[in-house]
């Protein structure tokens, strides 16, 4: 049943409140809250292998996608007590994080109009050394560096291709996914044995490889002003206490994109954009071709034979 006339909806065995389910969280579309619940509950089943024993930033939203927001890292204290959390150090304290690990939890967040969870790339039982390594991709903005030329999508997917062969060349498995927003996420699955440092120190260095095989196209400038239309190899995600976004999570944007895991022969397509599947399509396509993820573990890799690898790359 729709949770739609409903004030609490039963989840996984769960009672779930359903707060002002009437509320548009996207006027322009008459998606509600309600409708956002009930996507998170459609998709949970292949989100949770993804979000599961990860602190989560939540994305809030209490007026709709355009109204006024603000992410919250502390669990408030009004949260049920079957939300798992989790104790994260930090400098001069620690934070309680939530902990999305399992359905009822995953449309609660919906119900505290969290359209988004951003996750960590480290699991609870290892804080330190995540088992993701994340590469952002993202097209230059308007009026990026200065007279240089505008980046579009396709150089986002050659640039995701051209990260894929170095990575592969590596040792390493990466996948794909539309951020539902403006690009890609290439994420590489790790076995969790290396530290941040150790990890963002890697990822720095691929980028730079690739940049300097690719000068006029690729840079690893963060100043905007310095980049000169070239794409952006950001890896400022690979940090202690940094997120990604959740897959498979709704996007702030106009019709309700999601971030939508790929498989690497859907980046060959020139129609790919990153917004191309929304809150109402999504379900469609999973019950379509399934989670191309799925068996993502098998993946995890460690990540000193890349590193030497890579050292033999640049020696």
């Amino acid at each position: 049943m729709s949770a739609r006339k409903r004030q609490e909806v039963r989840v996984g065995g769960r009672q779930v409140p359903l707060s002002h389910p009437d509320k548009e969280m996207f006027p322009e579309d008459g998606i509600t809250k309600a409708e956002l619940f009930d996507y998170y509950r459609a998709v949970a089943r292949p989100m949770l292998t993804y979000v599961r024993d990860r602190p989560v930033s939540m994305e809030r939203y209490p007026d709709g996608y355009a109204g006024r927001s603000f992410f919250h890292k502390d669990i408030p204290a009004h949260f049920p007590d079957w939300v798992h959390r989790q104790e994260v150090p930090k400098e001069g304290g620690s934070l309680t994080m939530a902990v999305c690990d399992d359905a009822p939890t995953l449309a609660y967040l919906a119900d505290q109009a969290c359209i988004t969870p951003h996750v960590w790339l480290s699991r609870t039982g290892g804080l330190d050394c995540p088992d993701r390594l994340v590469f952002d991709l993202d097209p230059p903005s308007e009026g990026e560096g200065g007279d240089g030329p505008r980046a579009d999508f396709g150089t986002v997917r050659w640039a995701a291709k051209e990260l894929r062969g170095l990575l592969t060349d590596l040792g390493l498995r990466p996948v794909v996914m539309t951020t539902g927003s403006r690009g890609l996420h290439v994420l590489v699955p790790l076995d969790g044995r290396s530290d941040f440092d150790t990890v963002r120190g890697f990822a720095r260095d691929v980028a730079g490889i690739l940049a300097a095989r690719h000068p006029d196209r690729l840079t690893t400038e963060a100043r905007k002003n310095r980049r000169a239309g070239r794409l952006y190899l950001d890896t400022q995600r690979n940090g202690y206490a940094q997120t990604a976004v959740a897959p498979y999570a709704v996007r702030a944007r106009p019709h309700a994109p999601v971030a939508t895991p790929l498989s690497w022969d859907e980046v060959d397509d020139p129609g790919l954009g990153p917004r191309d599947w929304t809150l109402r399509t999504l379900p469609d396509r999973l019950a379509g071709r399934g989670d191309p993820w799925t068996g993502l573990h098998r993946a995890r890799r460690s990540l000193h034979p890349a590193q030497r690898r890579l050292a033999a790359l640049t020696s």
